[in-house]
């Protein structure tokens, strides 16, 4: 109950950040789009070599190919726009205030180290998918898709606090994750996903928005299409608009669930950054403010 207590209280402080400051969550809003756009454009290949070379081996490893260029234009995409967020909640919580002309530039600076971030979270997304369509069963594959399901995982939530790294303190790939092994290890993190309960508040917001949403969607459209007395048009209009009602509500909760997440790594690596300095000047950890998301959930209740 407490991790959900804080977790609420989290979502609460980081979306008052961004109804101060609207550039916040532009970012997210943009990743949304250009994502959807990447996605069209990337499966057509996909689906034109899948009817050329049918299922052959030539045509198996194509695909492969083509589907992990995909994966990996899809990370970039992610990541470039998660990276902007990044910098713009730095620069709000720094300077009062999140510029965009700044986020541009950072990320341009850092474009190299974001595609390298990019190629990793490839590797293992298609690592994870090779174990998951493993035909065989028994011990040994069990095994080897928890395995590889718990390093997609751990994978997920050290990039996401590696993004925050690279962002602001202007590290490569290799040194993030040296920095993000050094906070871990010297346990500076003080506060995970499971005590702040960000993932699970967010989880069961997203669900009940999104049940909502079809809820509503299938009224209305289901509704036009009985009152249209049989008139295909009319069906026809109502299902679109039930589908458009359900589209838009999903793509709501992606902009939420975006910016929530990168809130909350951000704030939390900003936290560490602090506290890891406060120990090498010799001062208590105790003494270093956290971010006014975290100050606000960690303050004794």
């Amino acid at each position: 109950m407490q991790s959900f207590s804080r977790g609420w209280s989290f979502l609460k402080q980081a979306w008052s950040m961004a109804f101060k400051d609207k550039d916040l969550l532009k970012p997210s809003i943009y990743a949304l789009f250009v994502g959807m756009v990447v996605s069209v454009i990337g499966i057509i290949p996909i689906v034109v070599s899948a009817f050329i070379f049918g299922d052959t081996q030539f045509g198996n490893i194509i695909l492969f190919i083509l589907g992990a260029i995909l994966v990996f234009v899809q990370f970039v995409v992610t990541y470039i726009f998660s990276g902007m967020t990044v910098y713009l909640i730095f620069g709000y919580l720094s300077e009062g205030d999140g510029r965009m002309d700044k986020a541009w530039e950072i990320v341009r600076r850092d474009f190299f180290d974001i595609l390298t971030l990019a190629a990793a979270s490839t590797v293992v997304n298609l690592i994870r998918n090779a174990a998951q369509r493993g035909r065989r069963g028994g011990m040994a594959r069990n095994l080897a898709r928890s395995a590889t399901g718990l390093l997609e995982t751990l994978w997920t939530e050290a990039a996401a606090l590696v993004l925050p790294a690279m962002v602001i303190d202007d590290l490569n790939l290799k040194d993030g994750l040296q920095r993000i092994w050094k906070i871990t290890k010297e346990n500076l993190l003080l506060v995970g996903i499971s005590t702040i309960g960000v993932r699970f508040v967010t989880g069961l917001i997203g669900f009940v928005v999104g049940a909502i949403g079809l809820i509503i969607a299938v009224a209305v459209g289901g509704g036009l299409a009985f009152a249209s007395n049989g008139d295909t048009v009319i069906s026809i209009i109502g299902i679109v608009i039930g589908a458009l009602i359900f589209f838009t509500v999903v793509m709501l909760i992606s902009v939420f669930s975006s910016y929530t997440s990168t809130a909350y790594h951000t704030c939390l690596y900003i936290w560490a950054r602090e506290v890891e300095k406060a120990t090498v000047e010799g001062r208590a950890a105790q003494q270093v403010q956290a971010p006014a998301p975290l100050a606000a959930v960690l303050s004794p209740s």
